[in-house]
């Protein structure tokens, strides 16, 4: 999936050591101390473009910072997206300079693509990455990673809209922010809160095992690693930040919104079809479905309202070109493949892609009967009235579709998800 390779990658003269004391082995007074065995180590990456103004700055205070107080080994990498200003000379002048810092330079531009590649070559045992202008506060690093490192969790994230976060920004990217994650949550079921925080972190070997699925090399790798992580069943940690909005920013806020929104419906359509390959976590397979029949009630009832009114417009419109048997097979078919993915994920608590193409295979015989009923339903209205009009037709179709309702609920429950029967698989 990498559409670059970096073109060149600058060390200290040194190689980081093995042997070294926690915080890159440095203490107060910058002497090295006694050899031991070396402890875990993290890699934090810089991505940036254009920022030679502010990465000299950046960078050392992040290494002060990691060198005082951080208790396991570490490494700074700075990735210039192919800046055309001095980022680069100043990015190896550093990592000239300092053991723990390396820079990587890429031909081609974006985020995604710098942690794609950066990550992707890693040796550490924990990635994370954090924005040039170090927005959000470094106290919150070691309880980012901390869960990753213990092996709690698979993905970390810091979140601005977490209660026990403290924000300063403007009313416009507060706004943009807090919709854009709403939207997450209500079209994709997003469970994690803040999805565009430059502050996350991922163990290593987790995430290089995703990175061949995510697509997107710009703004919305970090939405869609998220998203890939949570249907598969991955474990997302979120930590609370005190986040200061950079005046400097130069995002096309415009532009980064149309490439959200492409992005929310490539994933989208992925994940209605199974189409993703990662490998489910056993602690998610061995998972047994919640009995609870109230909430599948309840969920089922939500989704098949959305799913009728789909099948409503749907109808109409094709009614319009068509006969009412055609017109009917089409809206039945198009809302019943929408209508098994939205039970599967949110009824039956299903998530990941196993099996996903089976579910719409097994769900679309529960279609056929409701395709059958409603068939009949239509060719006994065409014979007991030869000339009623379409809203005859259309209330004998929701009675025969709520009928066939009730056939898919159960057909659903007790066959298509039921537990006893992954039990037994």
């Amino acid at each position: 999936m990498t559409q670059s390779a970096a073109s060149e990658t600058v060390r200290a003269p040194g190689p980081l050591s093995a042997d070294v004391p926690p915080g890159g082995g440095r203490g107060a007074g910058g002497a090295v101390g006694p050899s031991r065995v070396r402890t875990r180590l993290v890699e934090v990456v810089v991505p940036v473009y254009n920022e030679e103004h502010v990465l000299e700055q950046c960078v050392r205070r992040l290494h002060a910072y990691l060198d005082e107080t951080f208790p396991y080994d570490y490494r700074i990498t700075v990735a210039d997206n192919a800046s055309i200003d001095g980022t680069w000379a100043v990015a190896t002048a550093l990592a000239a300079e300092i053991d723990q810092v390396r820079a990587v330079h890429l031909d081609l531009k974006g985020r995604g693509r710098a942690l794609r590649q950066v990550w992707g070559d890693s040796d550490a045992d924990v990635v994370a990455y954090m924005d040039v202008d170090l927005s959000t506060g470094l106290e919150a690093f070691l309880p980012l990673v901390a869960p990753l490192l213990s092996g709690h969790s698979d993905l970390a994230i810091g979140s601005r809209l977490h209660r026990g976060s403290a924000v300063v920004r403007g009313p416009k990217r507060e706004f943009i922010s807090r919709t854009y994650n709403v939207l997450l949550r209500a079209t994709m079921a997003a469970k994690f809160s803040d999805a565009q925080c430059g502050f996350k972190a991922a163990r290593t070997d987790v995430v290089q095992r995703m990175l061949a699925e995510v697509e997107d090399n710009a703004w919305f790798f970090d939405t869609e690693l998220l998203l890939l992580a949570e249907r598969s069943g991955l474990r997302i940690h979120e930590v609370p930040v005190d986040w200061v909005d950079d005046p400097d920013s130069r995002v096309d806020i415009v532009r980064t919104v149309l490439d959200d929104l492409k992005g929310m419906a490539r994933v989208a359509r992925r994940s209605l079809w199974g189409a993703t390959r990662l490998p489910v976590p056993p602690r998610v397979g061995q998972a047994r479905l919640a009995p609870g029949l109230g909430w599948q009630l309840a969920s089922f009832a939500v989704v098949g309202t959305l799913s009728t009114l789909a099948y409503v417009l749907l109808y109409l419109m094709m009614r319009q070109a068509m006969p009412a048997l055609l017109a009917n097979a089409l809206a039945l078919g198009l809302t019943a493949v929408a209508n098994t993915a939205l039970n599967r994920r949110f009824t039956f608590g299903v998530t990941g892609s196993r099996d996903a193409l089976k579910h719409q295979v097994e769900g679309g015989i529960a279609f056929l009967i409701g395709l059958g009923l409603s068939s009949g339903a239509i060719a006994l209205l065409g014979l007991l009235q030869p000339d009623a009009r379409h809203g005859a037709e259309l209330v004998t179709l929701v009675a025969a579709n709520a009928l066939a309702t009730l056939v898919r609920f159960v057909l659903l429950r007790v066959w298509v998800f039921s537990p006893g029967r992954g039990a037994r698989g």
